[in-house]
């Protein structure tokens, strides 16, 4: 049996990068959203609850039973620690469960697995985990109309946002393939990632 691809994708705000891991997902690709899962072990009923209440105090779970990230994010403002602190019990759940849906998808015959990653380029530790880097790529004032547009942000409110994610230029040095959506048609967009997927063997 050939084992699966293993394709890290990511790109920034208003890339378009939802749309071709969508894509990708309709050509057979398996897509693992990481920071879904994360999101998910910090819900109500997260795997990290109990955890995350004996560290920091039952203050920092709602009453609905998830965290409370107001609370969190005034804490890790004044503490930097505490981010750190609240990753070390985050991470590990995660990893496991992406291994968990990894090994599933395995199991099931996938080809191509894609990890929709949005610190992929920051976080040192995911480049050895995958076959390829996969960027969806375009201009910066592409980024600001599309999210403004989509979202009712403030065009610097984005330009923040922007200025918060991994430099551009880092995403691409980082890159085995880029998709650039630059002036696409959606029906243009779908031919790249058919290139693509192909080589990705889909």
């Amino acid at each position: 049996m050939v084992a699966a691809a293993r394709i890290g994708l990511t790109g920034g705000i208003g890339s378009g990068k939802s749309t071709v891991l969508e894509m990708l997902r309709e050509l057979g690709a398996v897509p693992i959203d990481a920071d879904a899962i994360s999101r998910a072990t910090t819900a109500a009923g997260g795997a990290a609850i109990a955890a995350i209440a004996q560290k920091f105090g039952a203050d920092f779970i709602t009453p609905a039973g998830a965290l409370d990230r107001d609370r969190m994010r005034e804490r890790a403002y004044a503490q930097p620690d505490a981010r750190r602190e609240l990753e070390q019990i985050i991470h590990p759940l995660v990893g496991a469960e992406i291994e968990r849906q990894v090994g599933a998808a395995v199991a099931a015959g996938a080809r191509c697995i894609v990890f929709d990653i949005p610190l992929l380029v920051e976080s040192g530790r995911w480049r050895s985990q995958v076959d390829r880097v996969l960027v969806v790529d375009c201009e910066p004032e592409t980024q600001v109309a599309r999210v403004t547009a989509r979202s009712g942000l403030a065009p610097d409110a984005v330009r923040a946002i922007i200025a918060a994610q991994a430099p551009r230029a880092l995403r691409l040095a980082a890159a085995d393939v880029v998709i650039c959506n630059e002036g696409l048609t959606l029906g243009q967009l779908r031919n790249e990632v058919e290139q693509v997927a192909r080589s990705f063997g889909l």
